[in-house]
């Protein structure tokens, strides 16, 4: 496992990413300030999928502990077309957050030959666990991402400190609402039927029994791939 630099939950640096990597300037990430309707309603439609970053507490590893030993009702099979990779590089989340955002929504278009389009050509028939370590070892988006985890508002850590937070995106596929995490062996876990229309409040739903879970923990934002105004 190689380690990546943690990238920021900060819409310019995402954004920079998307255009680095060939993503079309029509879409674009803004943050989502908060869970309530007014909050909400300021959401640019329609969105595309919803980049979540939470602590990774006590609870949360808890919950997920909780998770594995249950019989698995929440992943009984997804369809062929949603795009999901395992997580290889340390660190790497919010890029296979982004990554998964991107590449669930094919109408989203990619520059032919940017590191996004080259990576997809290579790595869309392969199996999750391939993809992902065909994208750990993709120097090119490591590249990007090792520059722009120097981006911020705040000091960049080190690659190799450990890091509290965690990123995931939640996607619309077939109907269906899906939380996609690199980390989780389980695969994409499904939480019911969603529609474009509908995916930012469903989505905004399974974020907040995060937030319910850890009372007690305030390091927890939302930024959304919309079309860029």
């Amino acid at each position: 496992m190689t380690n990546w630099g943690p990238l920021e939950s900060n819409p310019d640096v995402f954004n920079k990413f998307l255009a680095r990597i060939g993503v079309s300037p029509l879409w674009n990430i803004e943050d989502i300030y908060g869970i309530d309707e007014v909050l909400l309603a300021a959401v640019s439609m329609p969105l595309k999928a919803l980049i979540f970053l939470f602590p990774c507490s006590e609870s949360y590893e808890a919950y997920v502990a909780s998770q594995n030993a249950e019989p698995d009702a929440h992943n009984t099979g997804h369809p062929a077309g949603l795009f999901y990779m395992r997580q290889y590089a340390r660190n790497a989340c919010g890029t296979v957050a982004l990554v998964h955002a991107v590449l669930n929504n094919p109408d989203i278009e990619l520059e032919p030959g940017s590191p996004l389009y080259s990576f997809l050509e290579r790595a869309k028939a392969a199996n999750p666990e391939d993809r992902g370590k065909m994208f750990e070892s993709d120097a090119a988006i490591r590249e990007i991402h090792q520059v722009l985890a120097t981006e911020g508002q705040t000091a960049a850590p080190h690659p190799d400190d450990e890091v509290y937070h965690h990123f995931i995106a939640f996607v619309h596929a077939e109907g269906r609402l899906y939380e996609l995490d690199g980390s989780k062996r389980r695969g994409p876990i499904e939480h019911g039927p969603t529609t474009p229309e509908n995916l930012l409040h469903d989505a905004v739903a399974v974020c907040k029994q995060y937030i319910e879970r850890d009372p007690g923990e305030v390091g927890f934002s939302m930024m959304g791939l919309v079309p860029t105004q």
